[in-house]
């Protein structure tokens, strides 16, 4: 249904995606992802804002999501099922910080 596509259309595709399951948590979190640079083409990063804070906050890494794994998998309910409760769960963790400020090491 909806397999494969250019890297930006599949971006669009992930980004209304993670904010529609985010917002299910918290009406306040936005998706940040990150698609450009290095990763053009090849990957996505993704984390969730609330105000100052990031989830996962750095230094951790972002969510990691492949190009062709998005494009493969986004039309099977199986898989966004697996993205959406790990999306909703960053975002739940994230609204339970309380929005603590983002503090750079």
């Amino acid at each position: 249904m909806f397999s494969g596509g250019e890297y930006e259309e599949v971006a669009r595709w992930l980004r209304n995606f993670v904010i529609a399951h985010a917002k299910r948590e918290n009406l306040r979190v936005e998706a940040v992802v990150e698609s450009e640079g290095p990763r053009e083409g090849q990957s996505y990063g993704v984390r969730l804002r609330l105000g100052a804070g990031l989830a996962p906050a750095p230094p951790a890494p972002p969510l990691e999501l492949g190009f062709a794994e998005v494009a493969q998998n986004r039309g099977s309910l199986a898989w966004c099922t697996g993205l959406a409760d790990r999306v909703r769960a960053l975002a739940r963790d994230l609204s339970a910080a309380g929005s603590r400020p983002f503090r750079p090491a």
